[in-house]
């Protein structure tokens, strides 16, 4: 591992222009480490274009360069490109696979199981986040940390640990938050700006989505469920869903969480959660998603109920 992230401090050495991708929705880390990777680069000089299919969520809008941030790629030549936290390279977004001049791939992430379609893949499922990949490069490449990157990387890591709640948050992660502290960042304000500025319109979305709460039999399993019409009945977007399924993962005895949000009339996205004894990588991968062993997802056709059904299946027959 060590060799790869010299080979990649070596790329950024000898090359001048880099285009950074995520996968569609982004969350936390998938913004944070984005952004942080784009200002180290802009810090040592280089030309960087960040570009996501999905806008940037509000909630990380606060973020230095979440402004910069492109909904399409410009028309010119990239040396290298790097695509972070994104388990299928698919998931950068069609414009991204069909850009043919994004130049050498390096490819970051922390996924189980992720596609090896880099020129150099760092992949490490030990990372707690892909933000600890990038600042592994950074320091590697000798790099000393300034506010606006620390900030980019506290945010990626505090939010794919769930502010080192889940099993991830090791001691790699909490040593990497204290550096970052060290240059700058204010934990309440981040805080603050991530879990107490919330728009009015994600608790009602939230009280609709609770009502939708279900227990399966044995108690092992959860779900919640978003439907395009709580979103027009709200005024809410998918964004302000992030972290709903940690409320039915909660409850006392539920091993696995599930959350069904509506994309289309017949499709839905399915995310998993585990507290930790359950693998759910293996439900997602079943049924032709992926992810970690704690926090999973896949995309599925069908009727809310088909998809409950075929669900619920499968999760209680592992449990």
């Amino acid at each position: 591992m060590t060799e790869t992230i010299l080979n990649i401090v070596n790329e950024i050495r000898r090359n001048n222009s880099f285009l950074v991708t995520s996968h569609e929705s982004p969350d936390g880390d998938a913004v944070g480490s984005s952004l942080a990777l784009a200002s180290f680069l802009r810090k040592i000089g280089k030309d960087v274009c960040v570009h996501l299919r999905d806008p940037v969520p509000e909630l990380y809008a606060f973020l230095p360069g979440a402004d910069t941030v492109q909904p399409h790629i410009p028309d010119r030549d990239f040396d290298v490109a790097f695509v972070l936290d994104i388990g299928e390279l698919r998931r950068a977004g069609d414009e991204f696979c069909r850009f043919e001049r994004k130049g050498k791939l390096v490819n970051l992430d922390h996924h189980l199981g992720c596609e090896q379609f880099g020129a150099y893949n760092l992949i490490d499922s030990s990372a707690a986040a892909t933000g600890v990949l990038v600042y592994r490069i950074a320091s590697m490449f000798g790099y000393r940390f300034e506010f606006e990157t620390a900030l980019c990387l506290y945010v990626s890591i505090i939010t794919d640990t769930g502010s080192f709640r889940y099993s991830n948050a090791n001691r790699e992660a909490f040593t990497i938050a204290g550096e970052m502290v060290e240059c700058g960042v204010n934990a309440w304000d981040v805080a603050e700006q991530i879990y107490e500025n919330q728009p009015q319109r994600r608790l009602e979305l939230l009280a609709l989505a609770l009502a939708t709460l279900e227990v399966s039999k044995g108690g092992l399993a959860a779900s919640l469920t978003v439907t395009l019409d709580m979103y027009a009945r709200t005024g809410a977007d998918a964004e302000l869903t992030d972290g709903f399924v940690n409320y039915p993962r909660s409850i006392r005895g539920v091993e696995v969480a599930i959350f069904f949000r509506q994309l289309e009339e017949r499709k839905y996205k399915v995310g998993f959660r585990s507290k930790g004894k359950v693998n759910v990588a293996a439900f997602a991968a079943g049924l032709g998603g992926g992810g970690h062993q704690n926090a999973a997802g896949c995309t599925l056709d069908g009727t809310l109920d088909e998809v409950k059904s075929t669900v619920y299946k499968i999760v209680e027959d592992v449990l």
